[in-house]
């Protein structure tokens, strides 16, 4: 007789290894699903097990699904999981589907091959540990009770889960002036935490009607976005005190009336995580000494990889940017960031590139309507004080 999920689980008696790599902030770790191997972003904000390339036959579909990401929903198909292995164990219950549709641009965002996203539904009932610092997963017995560790809230933190948000993680934020958000543990958003406008509005942070100094665009699974940058200081994230950090605002209201957003992989890669859901307690392992992220600044240009040029385009300029007052337009390609190709290179990567200290310079080679356009930019600060 084949056991349930959670009977397994509960006769787990030792804890269970799987390693997993850094892809450009994002966990990547290898699966089987259906008995089909394929590396999945590891990604807690999805509430669902599995969202895998179409290109790879797992079955025949059975289903459909509604996904929601920050700002709006989207259906797609779906097929029946009879398997999924993380590592040696199966993690699948009955219920569990896959989602299928085409990912084929994740392995050039993350810098490393990518077939799709493994959800919060695939973990939930195990106590696991992400373990960033030796870039493994530890599936714990259930028997491992972190609701008794002590912590020292200073290095090792202690939270509790909210009781709300069924399929996600949903915790505490202290804003600076006390007042208090919602946000999900979120391994899959890229920004060390994200928000809205009128979350901000609704805690007084921003007053209602204006207009942020510099605003570009985000890419959610439901297409670009208005987003901006804000300098969040003296806020309490999970428990933990941190006295400065930056976060993505999206300009429009949230798509869920539970939370107020996601605290993602900016802020996590500093701890190792345990996660109980059945006792509702997250365990944090400050190891890097670091809560806050690194000051950086960058051009103001937002730009996408056009496969058949192989040049990434510029859709975008933040108005008062560097790119801005230097004259970049809309439509430049961009060949070359400091004299590197950017022929074949991740989105991330290229985002990277773009950034470094306010006041260092970077050089860029564009095309102009077939046209070489050399110039060398100085770096900015393109962030909303609060």
């Amino acid at each position: 007789m084949m056991l349930s999920l959670v009977a397994a689980a509960v006769l787990q008696t030792g804890p269970v290894e799987v390693p997993f790599r850094i892809g450009d902030d994002a966990i990547i770790v290898d699966v089987k699903v259906n008995g089909r191997k394929a590396s999945l972003m590891f990604d807690t904000g999805f509430s669902g097990s599995v969202v895998l390339d179409d290109s790879i036959n797992i079955g025949k579909p059975t289903g459909t699904m509604r996904l929601r990401d920050f700002v709006g929903e989207f259906t797609a198909q779906t097929v029946k999981i009879k398997s999924l292995m993380l590592g040696s164990v199966d993690v699948h219950s009955e219920d569990m589907e896959a989602v299928q549709q085409p990912m084929a641009n994740m392995s050039q965002s993350y810098n490393t091959h990518t077939d799709g996203i493994l959800g919060f539904e695939a973990v939930r009932n195990h106590v696991i540990e992400i373990n960033f610092e030796n870039k493994k997963f530890i599936l714990h017995p259930r028997s491992v009770d972190i609701s008794q560790r002590k912590p020292d809230n200073q290095r090792t933190f202690l939270t509790k889960l909210l009781p709300i948000g069924h399929n996600s993680m949903e915790m505490e934020v202290v804003a600076s002036n006390g007042k208090k958000m919602v946000l999900a543990l979120d391994t899959g958003n890229s920004f060390y935490a994200t928000t809205h406008k009128d979350v901000l509005e609704r805690i007084g942070l921003w007053s209602t009607g204006k207009k942020p100094d510099y605003m570009r665009q985000a890419w959610v699974a439901s297409g670009p976005v208005d987003s901006w940058y804000a300098l969040m200081n003296d806020v309490t994230i999970f428990g933990v005190p941190v006295k400065s950090s930056t976060w993505s605002i999206i300009d429009l209201p949230s798509s869920s009336a539970e939370g107020d957003g996601t605290v993602g992989f900016g802020f996590l890669k500093n701890f190792n995580i345990t996660i109980d859901i059945e006792r509702r307690r997250v365990w944090l392992q400050n190891f890097t000494g670091k809560v806050s992220d690194d000051a950086t600044a960058d051009i103001g240009v937002s730009a996408f990889y056009d496969g058949r040029t192989k040049r990434f385009r510029i859709f975008r300029i933040t108005p008062g940017s560097p790119a801005d007052k230097a004259g970049v337009k809309m439509g430049d390609d961009i060949l070359a960031v400091d004299g590197t190709e950017v022929l074949g290179m991740g989105n991330r990567e290229f985002d990277r590139r773009l950034k470094g200290l306010p006041g260092s310079k970077v050089s860029l080679a564009l095309s102009r309507q077939g046209n070489l356009i050399r110039m060398e930019l100085e770096r900015a600060a393109l962030v909303n004080p609060l």
